[in-house]
């Protein structure tokens, strides 16, 4: 089966909402996440080009488990070039380099409008790859359709 890459991103971390533990401290290994594990409530936005280009808005509801697993959430919204809107969601991992402040992402995305022009983005996810550099705040991720 043959993939098409048909949208890059790159985002900003603007903002973090912590829930009693610190984010960069867990991040960074130097605080523990807690057995329960920590939630954060990450504000992103970013520009998205390629079959699909405009600016990219919204919220990862990150969870770090106690073996270090971070589990992503990401909800948002796409506004297009030419003033449409998609629904973006997106669910993965992010696995953290050793000695790096880089975590390497893997996640499948799902994009919902009902803007004629972009009706193709409705019939099946895509899937994408990228990574975190925790040490200046960007994003970046190629999405594909298999």
């Amino acid at each position: 089966m043959s993939s098409e890459k048909i949208f890059e991103y790159d985002l900003d971390i603007m903002s973090v909402i912590e829930y009693g533990a610190n984010m960069q401290a867990v991040l960074a290994g130097q605080e523990s996440v807690p057995l329960h594990g920590a939630q954060f409530d990450v504000t992103l936005t970013g520009l998205i080009k390629g079959r699909v280009t405009g600016t990219i808005r919204g919220i990862d509801y990150l969870r770090v488990r106690a073996d270090g697993r971070r589990e992503l959430d990401l909800r948002a919204t796409i506004e297009t070039e030419d003033g449409s809107r998609i629904a973006f969601s997106a669910d993965g991992v992010g696995t953290p380099r050793e000695r790096e402040p880089i975590v390497d992402l893997a996640v499948k995305i799902d994009l919902t409008t009902a803007a004629p022009a972009y009706a193709w983005v409705n019939a099946r996810p895509a899937w994408g790859a990228g990574y975190a550099n925790l040490a200046t705040g960007k994003i970046h991720i190629d999405a594909y359709l298999h």
